[in-house]
This record gives structure tokens, sequence and C-alpha cells, in this order.
């Protein structure tokens, strides 16, 4: 996660990409005295230039999905294409689909605009605690974690397969970092939900699913016929070494 701005120590800087502007007005006045600065733009394409300026550093990113001319799913794939910072996505009606459609393309939450400050705040500060975790002071540093060719780095939130890393976004990092945990057990859905969320979801959320099958094409395995994430059918996700599965 990138560090905060030299500029506004021990403040949280957010980019809002968002056409509406009152919208944007709001929410800027409702989080400002909350500790969070707010830059806010107001097309697709200044929102991907901010974004993935090396310039600017973001801790998280709002991004509303129906904007005219470049829409948010195609920001969200270029932003993605260049960062991992964590995205909240708006939808304008909460379907079912744009909520799967975002967070194949690596969206980290999604919110429906009839959203509450409260709720708003609560889902920034989810985001923002699973792309960092900072060790209690005593903490021991995390191990290694190596499954064949794959290592985990918990501390230093980094993967690499076969020496090569990957990039994951906050979610799918601590997704493979629970699987790589368990390595050679089953974690159940309803497990990994309560560990790579802040909140409650029904058993049957899609989202959990819709991450694995993205964090399978990253490691390039084949869901039909995996090398490192099997599938149990009613039981879960296991994460297996290649070499001896």
């Amino acid at each position: 996660m990138p560090a905060p701005d030299s500029s506004s120590p021990g403040r949280t800087r957010l980019l809002m990409i968002d056409d509406d502007r009152k919208l944007c007005r709001l929410v800027a006045g409702y989080l400002g005295p909350l500790g969070f600065d707010v830059t806010a733009v107001h097309d697709g394409f200044a929102g991907v230039e901010h974004a993935t300026n090396a310039d600017e550093t973001w801790h998280a990113i709002i991004l509303d999905v129906m904007m005219p001319g470049l829409d948010g799913f195609e920001v969200l794939r270029r932003i993605r294409a260049k960062c991992d910072t964590p995205v909240l996505m708006l939808t304008a009606r909460g379907d079912e689909t744009d909520r799967i459609v975002g967070l194949e393309v690596g969206a980290d939450d999604y919110l429906p605009k009839t959203f509450s400050t409260r709720e708003l705040l609560a889902r920034l500060r989810a985001v923002l605690r699973r792309a960092v975790r900072v060790p209690a002071e005593g903490d021991a540093p995390a191990a290694e974690l190596v499954v064949g060719p794959l290592r985990v780095n918990p501390e230093a939130r980094t993967a690499l397969l076969n020496d090569v890393p990957l990039a994951l976004t906050p979610v799918e990092f601590n997704l493979l970092a629970s699987l790589a945990k368990a390595r050679g057990r089953v974690r159940t859905r309803e497990t990994l939900l309560e560990e790579i969320r802040d909140r409650n979801y029904d058993v049957f959320d899609r989202s959990i699913d819709v991450h694995i099958s993205s964090l399978r094409k990253k490691l390039g395995d084949d869901a039909k016929n995996p090398r490192f994430i099997r599938t149990l059918r009613s039981a879960g996700y296991m994460l297996v070494n290649p070499a001896i599965a």
C-alpha cells in the first residue's frame, strides 16, 4: 500500500473517480474531518491518469461504474494493469452482475450508490485494513510460506511464483496467504470470507469464487485440472504443492 503523502502526515489519501460532482463534494465533506484527504476527478480518463501517476500516492480509490466515455470497469482494468491500490466500486443499482464483473476485474469491494456515509466509512476502513496489516509490538516476524514454486511473505505482502512477483490485489493476497498457511488442508468458503472480509456476508455470496477464479488465472492454474488450488465440492478450497499433488 502506498505510504502516506508527506504533505499530510497521518492522513489517508483517497482518489474518487465519479462524474457526480455533488456526491464527490458530500463524500469529501464527510470524510475530511475523519482523517481523509479526498481528491475528486470526474471522468474515467482523468481517473486512470491520477491513479497510475507515479508521482501521486493513494491509499484507496472510490470508483463509480456508470460514467460517460470510459466506464468504471475499463478504468479499473487500466488501473489494475499498473497498480494494486485498493478499489471500492460504486454501483448504481447494486446488481449482482455489476458486482461480479467488478470483482473479476479486480475490485476489492462494492457498494450500491444508495449507501449511507457510515457504511461508506466502514467499507473504506475494511479495505484499508485488508491492504496492510501492521504487526503488533512484540510480534515475531511472519515466516515465509513456501508451497512448491510459490513463496508468500505475509509481512512484506509479496508473493512469488518461480521467483517472479505476482501482481495481486489486497483481497487476492489475503486469500492466497490464508490458503498458504493452511496448505494441504481445506479452507471452507465461510472461513475464507471471515478472514478476508470485515463484515458478515451471506454464505451463498459468490465473491469468494470470483476471487479464487482470478487468483487461479494469475497462478496459471486450470480449474478443471488445478495444480495449486483445488476445489472440494461442498467443502471449500485447498492449496497444494503441484510437485507432490
